[in-house]
């Protein structure tokens, strides 16, 4: 009898502030619909990211700004678990990006509420409660992939990589074929990286 072959686990990590994450991000959810793939979104920080990195005064003061709903998050993955986090991170995404909301405590607010967790949640922003949680997951995403890239970073079966990174969102079998080559290329054990620069910014429809 011919044993059947496991889902590819497929793991992507994100902040909720970082639109190339949220585009990496409905990417998967297409790729999930059209592969038969085990999704599941984790949190990283792109403060914890930069916390020790000369990065631009403007940046800066952004991720400072997003600590709160990145706290808020790391409380709805610890406390309710990763489908939660999944439901809080496309209801604060789609205000963050789609719809240019850059009230975070309010994204925040209304973010718990679509995906019907407790309000008392929000109190998580200025709490060190779950900071720890937070770093630990943050690691997890990250130490694989090593200090020198960013968000989107994705784990399939174990294999770890940063991006891709794309401006618009693959649909259809062109988001299969996409996630197909990344696979094949990160599983080689010795490549490192394809990169060019942007030319286009982010669409998010």
């Amino acid at each position: 009898m011919t044993e059947t072959a496991a889902k590819p686990v497929v793991d992507v990590y994100v902040d909720p502030m970082c639109p190339y994450a949220w585009i990496t991000s409905r990417w998967a959810l297409e790729v999930a619909r059209i592969r038969d793939v085990e999704l599941t979104f984790k949190l990283m920080s792109l403060y914890l990211l930069n916390k020790d990195r000369d990065i631009d005064a403007d940046y800066r003061a952004r991720i400072e700004r997003s600590r709160g709903i990145g706290r808020i998050a790391a409380a709805v993955q610890t406390d309710h678990g990763p489908e939660a986090f999944s439901a809080f991170y496309t209801a604060a995404g789609t205000r963050i990006h789609d719809q240019q909301n850059k009230d975070f405590d309010a994204v925040a607010v209304e973010a718990l509420a679509e995906a019907g967790l407790p309000a008392t949640l929000a109190e998580a922003a200025t709490s060190t409660d779950h900071d720890a949680a937070l770093a630990a997951s943050h690691e997890s995403g990250m130490k694989p992939v090593g200090d020198d890239v960013g968000t989107p970073t994705i784990h399939v079966d174990g294999v770890a990589f940063f991006g891709p990174v794309l401006t618009r969102i693959p649909r259809g079998e062109e988001a299969g074929a996409l996630f197909d080559a990344s696979v094949a290329l990160a599983r080689y054990p010795y490549f490192y990286e394809i990169k060019r620069s942007r030319t286009t910014d982010p669409v998010f429809d």
